[in-house]
């Protein structure tokens, strides 16, 4: 509300213009004084004529649009089939249900991390003989009491002895046909005495010829075996035996460089030319690992150490390793002299690595899988060196 003071008239309660007052100052009615808006607009002249007589019908009544829908056809018969129960209820008859199968475990499955001889064996179970070569070979020190004690403090329940394939007969305790005599006569059963492995990490012929011979003519029941499976496993400990000379890096993975490590490797046998061949399989492992060119050499049988030091030296070896494959005893004096190649370093041999006592358990853990102990046929297990 403006104040009296400022010149406006107040406005009074009860005064505001009515809806019909407003319309009638719009149309100059009112009583006040509007200024006008301007001239009077002309008119729109005579009036709009009429649309014209009136438009004839459409005619007859149009049908509805569309025909009338058919009728739905009659129920279609049944075929004669009985009236089926809703699912889910009981038809009064039982279908037959699957019974689960029983798969049985094979005797001579084996797995990654499942022990490669049973806990315990019975007392009929053949005994693990090491058979050595070498006639002048003790066995109460070196690589063959170290690998029969590792056997026995891992594998309790197994009767581990160490025997030599050229003793003195039936009066040395440490010949083989002593051994295996002894075994039998703790089994008298008649069932395998003995699981005889010959300590040799390659085929050697006249080793296991001799073994043979000397197992004929002990007259027992003996399982002659070898390494099953020994390739990847010796390549390992070769590898080993040169990371630890200096002449291979001890890491395949991070391929870190080290001085003194050799960059080629010869692998020497002893057996003849059968072993040489037999481990040409060991060399391809080995030049994987290590990434090197890798060949094989006989120290008693060509190819010949110095034969194979050449080829090296042909395809560009500057510095060579010399791998002994061979545990120890199965090499004589003569054949360690023909590793002295000028210019070649060498590694020690495999020695009692305890891959090859795992090997031993190995393959005496298939030979026994194959018996029906205590009760059990004559089989032959035949291995790497058969």
């Amino acid at each position: 509300m403006r104040q009296p003071s400022d010149g406006m008239p107040s406005r009074q309660p009860g005064a505001l213009p009515t809806r019909q007052t407003m319309a009638d100052q719009a149309n100059g009615l009112g009583g006040g004084d509007l200024r006008a808006r301007g001239p009077e607009l002309p008119s729109r002249g005579p009036g709009v004529p009429s649309r014209g007589p009136e438009l004839p019908s459409r005619g007859a009544e149009l049908p509805p649009r569309g025909v009338e829908m058919p009728t739905r056809p009659p129920e279609i018969p049944s075929r004669g089939l009985p009236d089926l129960p809703p699912r889910g209820m009981d038809r009064g008859e039982t279908f037959p249900t699957r019974q689960p199968s029983v798969r049985l475990p094979r005797r001579t499955e084996g797995g990654r991390h499942r022990r490669p001889v049973p806990a315990s064996l019975p007392q009929s179970a053949p005994a693990l003989v090491l058979a050595v070569p070498g006639r002048d070979t003790d066995l109460s020190v070196g690589p063959a009491a170290e690998l029969a004690a590792v056997l026995r403090v891992d594998n309790p329940a197994v009767d581990v002895r160490a025997a030599r394939i050229d003793g003195g007969g039936l009066d040395d305790p440490s010949d083989l046909r002593a051994v295996l005599a002894d075994a039998t006569a703790r089994r008298p059963d008649g069932g395998p005495c003995a699981v005889v492995i010959p300590l040799i990490a390659t085929v050697n012929p006249p080793v296991v010829h001799r073994l043979r011979e000397a197992v004929a003519a002990s007259g027992t029941n003996a399982i002659i075996s070898g390494f099953i499976n020994s390739n990847a496993m010796i390549a390992e400990v070769l590898h080993i035996r040169l990371a630890e000379a200096g002449l291979a890096r001890a890491d395949r993975v991070r391929l870190f460089s080290i001085v003194t490590a050799a960059d080629g490797v010869l692998i020497a046998t002893v057996g003849g030319p059968d072993a040489a061949a037999a481990a040409n399989v060991t060399s391809v492992l080995l030049a994987a690992r290590l990434a090197l060119p890798v060949i094989t050499a006989s120290m008693d049988s060509a190819p010949s150490v110095h034969e194979g030091a050449m080829r090296l030296k042909e395809m560009g070896v500057n510095r060579l390793a010399i791998a002994p494959c061979f545990i120890g005893p199965e090499a004589i004096g003569n054949d360690l002299d023909a590793l002295a190649v000028a210019g070649a370093e060498c590694a020690a041999p495999i020695g009692a690595h305890s891959n090859v006592a795992k090997l031993a358990a190995l393959t005496y853990g298939q030979a026994i899988s194959q018996l029906d102990l205590p009760y059990q046929s004559n089989p032959e297990v035949h291995g790497a060196h058969e």
